[in-house]
């Protein structure tokens, strides 16, 4: 019927296939052949090379030098077949195993010989005119101390290597012939034992095409032939298996649903709710008993239900935020609601899914603290400069007394505004990916910062009478920004500092451990509650507001801490008891 059948295309594939790998692969066997025994006399000769230039090491020097060198190379030419030329620095030959060193030319451009005399081995082969045959050339320097005064050159014929390399490829073509007759007559039986199933199947086909249902293909080939007339024998009889498929399907999904970290609640087009995973079930205790009985008052928020009764009523999707209080805990839930709607636009059901946003909230409300918080801190001193500004323009700047009082009190604000502007600006640019980029790490010793930072605060330490000592059982090397390290340290120690009381100790301890360096900042000072742990990382948060402002605090040291050391793929830890103390644990990845 075609004039390309599949039998025919499938004897040519493997002729092919066949007569083009043989080729192939007897071509690598034979430049392998070559390359590898070429390869073994390199060695060979290379070790030749080597053992001759050791002998020459004391025949190198003196007036006599090519009369002794030349003797001596001809007495160990005849232990062995191999050429042996030995060249001085200049390229002129002093002695050679099979020719008279005073006829022959300047071997200096000679490749073998040029790149020995640079101190490297060098080979090459060339077609001899006077044997008639290839020759292997190779070339090691020779060395007094750590000058080169010369080259060693053994060569060798590539007779035996051609002689072999010509037998084995005879072999190859025979075999070629042979395989190549032996692929016709295979691929004409294959092409036949492979196109009998589909010329059965094709015949089933049309049978079933024709409404033959009965029609039964019983092909055993093992392969993807017998898989497609077992698909063909299924065709009349697989009603079965597409409700089972459908059922399968339903549970998959049924399973999926369960699982799902977001409430799911399904309701009928008339709002009651018939189905709810597992997560629904257990937010807003849903019994079976109450499915296809209530609708989503029963949860106790009517707001759920309104928003069911308008996406029916509008056959429009929406979103609702709704805050609750389930088992004694706030939590905000963004809720979508949509209409599950037949090709007909006809309403079936309504879903809604419940995505716990409280986290998200959390930190909403969080930025919008920081921002009435940072507008607070730089308000508080900007009405006290402002106040006692006034108040000296008004006439107390006569006095004497009371104006260096106010004037003292507007630097003192001053200062703490621009403290709290320059911690501003420095988490700026920390979240700067450019600025980030721009600061370059190295390998930085962390002890040594340790001494430089508390001879920094050495001042605030004195006027508390608080004794600062550093342990340091070893010094890291972490790959830091210095400047940002000693950031760290400087804030660390100037807050165990700011809250321990007079006589107090702080210990700074550097350790390491395994592929980590730890830094320790330990202060008995008064501590941290419980419940401010986890917070006193957040920017402007600070556990005593008042104590803070008067200890001349901004509520963003430690949330820069925390960011640089996290930058700097660390890790930081805190622990605090009431009346105590407080320890901090940095871990830094070693350099």
């Amino acid at each position: 019927m075609f004039k390309w059948g599949i039998k025919l295309r499938l004897t040519i594939s493997y002729l092919l296939l066949i007569l083009f790998t043989m080729p192939a692969l007897s071509g690598y066997l034979l430049w392998y052949f070559y390359q590898h025994n070429l390869e073994i006399l390199t060695s060979s000769l290379l070790t030749h090379a080597h053992v001759t230039e050791h002998f020459l090491e004391n025949y190198m020097a003196g007036p006599n030098e090519k009369f002794q060198i030349d003797q001596r190379i001809k007495e160990l030419a005849t232990k062995t077949d191999l050429r042996v030329t030995v060249i001085n620095h200049t390229g002129d030959v002093l002695a050679d195993s099979w020719e008279n060193p005073a006829t022959m030319e300047n071997h200096l451009e000679r490749p073998e010989i040029a790149s020995s005399l640079t101190g490297q081995e060098g080979s090459s082969i060339r077609y001899s005119s006077t044997l008639g045959q290839n020759m292997l050339y190779v070339a090691i320097p020779i060395r007094n101390g750590n000058e080169i005064v010369g080259a060693v050159r053994i060569s060798s014929t590539l007779a035996a290597i051609d002689a072999g390399f010509n037998q084995i490829k005879s072999t190859l073509l025979i075999a070629i012939l042979l395989t190549s007759l032996l692929a016709i007559l295979l691929s004409i039986w294959l092409a036949r034992k492979y196109t009998a199933p589909l010329e059965e199947i094709t015949a089933a086909a049309c049978d079933i095409a024709n409404g033959n249902l009965d029609r039964r293909l019983h092909v055993r080939t093992g392969d993807e032939l017998e898989l497609l007339a077992h698909t063909l024998n299924n065709l009349t009889s697989n009603l079965d298996d597409k409700i089972n498929e459908t059922i399968a399907e339903t549970k998959k999904l049924d399973l999926i649903l369960q699982h799902m970290d977001n409430a799911v609640i399904l309701l009928d087009r008339y709002g009651k709710i018939t189905t709810a995973n597992k997560m629904a079930r257990d937010i807003f205790d849903i019994k079976d008993a109450m499915l296809n009985q209530h609708n989503m008052q029963v949860l106790g928020y009517s707001q759920l239900d309104r928003g069911v009764q308008q996406t029916a009523k509008q056959g429009k999707s929406m979103l609702i935020y709704l805050k609750t209080n389930i088992h004694s805990s706030i939590r905000v839930f963004q809720i979508f609601i949509a209409p599950i709607t037949t090709t007909e636009n006809e309403i079936t059901s309504i879903l809604s899914v419940f995505h716990d946003i409280t986290a998200l909230q959390d930190m909403h409300d969080r930025q919008s603290d920081f921002v009435a918080n940072a507008s607070h801190e730089l308000a508080t001193p900007l009405t006290t400069i402002k106040g006692f500004a006034e108040t000296l323009l008004d006439g107390a700047l006569e006095d004497s007394k009371l104006s260096f009082k106010f004037l003292t009190i507007i630097h003192t604000e001053a200062e703490r505004m621009q403290r709290l502007v320059n911690e501003l600006l420095q988490l700026a640019k920390l979240n700067s990916h450019e600025y980030r980029q721009q600061v370059k790490l190295k390998a930085t010793h962390v002890t040594p910062l340790l001494y430089t930072v508390k001879d920094d605060l050495r001042t605030n330490a004195e006027e508390k009478k608080i004794t600062v000592d550093i342990q340091a059982d070893a010094d890291p090397i972490v790959m830091a920004n210095p400047d940002w390290l000693k950031q760290i340290l400087i804030n660390l120690l100037d807050n165990s500092i700011k809250y321990t009381p007079p006589l107090g100790k702080v210990l700074l301890t550097c350790l390491q451990e395994d592929h980590e360096a730890i830094l320790i900042v330990e202060d008995t000072g008064i501590g941290i509650p419980a419940t401010d742990v986890p917070l006193i990382f957040d920017r402007f948060y600070r556990v005593d507001r008042a104590r803070s402002r008067n200890a001349g605090g901004t509520g963003l040291g430690l949330a820069i801490v925390k960011f640089i050391v996290e930058m700097h793929g660390g890790k930081i830890e805190v622990k605090s008891s009431v009346n105590i103390g407080t320890t901090f644990t940095i871990r830094l990845p070693l350099a």
